[in-house]
């Protein structure tokens, strides 16, 4: 009996968790229909980790040359050449594009290029004018960041803005302590950018293990960031002078005017706010300071604004978050969502991770509940941080510990007279000896624990790990040679 529906599935969002369901779904022979309203790939491809990751290995070479003179090369540095990399990284991410575009076509998926709303359970209404039916939708429209709640916010630049920067400013106020706010400090950082960081909490990286946020925090200072915990910003104006020492005539950005990414469209990329030159900032330490550009870093929230969904019975939380339960259906039967928009692990391998499990509910009479226990997990900070299960503070929490702790010099950078320090951290059950966290704080800490990552979700036990030869002379070799714990808990 053929189908009443126009699709059989019809995904709401282009990026890596609705393209990688649509395409799987549509090679095992399901009629699947797309709908993106912006760039295919999302947050990720578009204005996320690729474009980031791309930046913080263009902010790495700034270091490269100065150490190179200890190893006897004569290389010069010079300064940072913007457009030339912009140009690239455009390019590049066209490239990316086009793959995702090709992945779907080649699998049968339909796609359309307008934003999509709900008008009942199976029906969705194309910003075209066109209106589709489906027998199952799977919303996978992501997140997109927010500006804070003050005046004069429009002044203000968010993530997405970054990569569209005509040119880089002089100086800049990163105003959060998150993962975002962290890396773009180190990446402008090593740009060239002078860098200053407001963050109101504690302590950056909340939530994430103390002893290696804190290494990260002393390595930024370091480095030259001006980093600024328990702060926050007062007010924010156009500044009417210029006599600031550092802000030249050039200093302005130009990059174009337009509207923000916090309310219409979400999920589309977001341009610039109306920005005419550099900012004077009040904050809660007291005086003013000017900036050329100041880049909110505040937080990000499930794009679910004018879709639909609470009308046709889909539930909310909070955050605006879509509810789902742990097959990643909401509370309307034939409605799954996936990735940022719900809120749960906002990472892309995560949404690639929910959109194959949901292919196996559905389509593979499989029902597969998403795994979110033991993901790895890196921030590209310098140096960066590799993370995998419970902080040392959970841990105790829950359990008695004993905690295997190693700090030093690594080799290639104390022979070029840095004093870089690197941290790798074992956090092991008293009772199973199960290793129950893991935490590296060290160049290229991301590699590392990914594949830490994989001893780890197999329930490895330290003795394990003992059990495993070191490979000499690394880093990561401290992680299988740590016998004594440094403390209990």
């Amino acid at each position: 009996m053929a189908s009443t529906y126009d699709f059989d599935l019809f995904v709401i969002g282009g990026g890596s968790g609705g393209v990688r369901a649509a395409r799987v779904a549509a090679g095992d022979g399901v009629r699947v229909g797309l709908a993106e309203e912006s760039r295919y790939g999302g947050t990720c491809v578009i204005r996320g980790c690729v474009p980031k990751k791309l930046m913080v290995f263009a902010s790495e070479y700034r270091d490269t040359v100065r150490d190179a003179s200890a190893y006897g090369w004569d290389i010069k540095e010079g300064p940072f050449d913007w457009p030339v990399f912009q140009n690239r990284l455009n390019t590049e991410l066209d490239r990316l594009e086009e793959v995702y575009r090709g992945l779907l076509a080649n699998s049968g998926v339909k796609t359309f290029d307008c934003r999509a709303r709900l008008k009942d359970k199976h029906t969705i209404v194309l910003d075209n004018g066109e209106e589709k039916t489906a027998k199952t939708i799977l919303i996978a429209t992501g997140g997109h960041p927010v500006r804070p709640d003050v005046p004069n916010a429009d002044l203000g630049i968010v993530s997405d803005d970054i990569f569209k920067l005509e040119k880089l400013p002089k100086s800049i106020l990163i105003i959060g302590g998150g993962y975002i706010a962290c890396e773009f400090a180190c990446i402008l950082h090593g740009l060239g950018v002078e860098v200053t960081q407001y963050y109101r909490g504690a302590q950056i990286l909340r939530g994430f293990d103390d002893e290696a946020r804190g290494l990260v925090a002393e390595a930024m200072r370091e480095r030259g960031i001006d980093l600024h915990v328990g702060t926050n910003i007062v007010e924010l104006c156009p500044d009417s002078e210029d006599h600031a020492p550092h802000v030249g005539s050039d200093a302005a950005m130009g990059a174009p005017s337009g509207q923000s990414s916090e309310v219409v469209n979400p999920g589309t990329d977001a341009q610039a706010g109306s920005r005419g030159g550099p900012i004077r900032v009040k904050s809660t330490i007291g005086g003013e300071k000017v900036f050329d550009v100041v880049f909110f870093a505040t937080g990000r929230v499930p794009s679910t604004h004018d879709m639909g969904l609470e009308e046709v019975g889909v539930k909310l939380g909070r955050g605006h978050e879509i509810l789902v339960d742990d097959y990643s259906k909401t509370d309307v039967d034939n409605i799954y969502a996936i990735g940022d928009v719900t809120d749960r692990v906002n990472l892309t391998p995560v949404a690639i991770r929910e959109g194959m499990a949901f292919v196996e509910t559905v389509y593979r009479d499989n029902p597969t509940p998403v795994d979110h226990d033991l993901i790895p997990s890196a921030i590209f900070t310098q140096p960066e941080m590799g993370t995998i299960g419970l902080s040392e503070e959970a841990a105790a929490e829950q359990e008695e510990i004993e905690v295997y702790t190693s700090s030093f010099r690594p080799m290639q950078t104390a022979f070029a007279g840095r004093d870089d320090r690197v941290l790798m951290k074992l956090i092991v059950s008293k009772k199973t000896r199960v290793i129950l966290g893991c935490h590296i704080v060290a160049p290229n800490a991301g590699e590392m624990i990914q594949l830490a990552g994989i001893a780890i979700k197999m329930g490895a036990t330290k003795e394990d790990f003992d059990r495993t030869c070191a490979v000499h002379p690394t880093m990561s070799e401290e992680i299988v040679t740590m016998r004594t714990p440094t403390r209990t808990a």
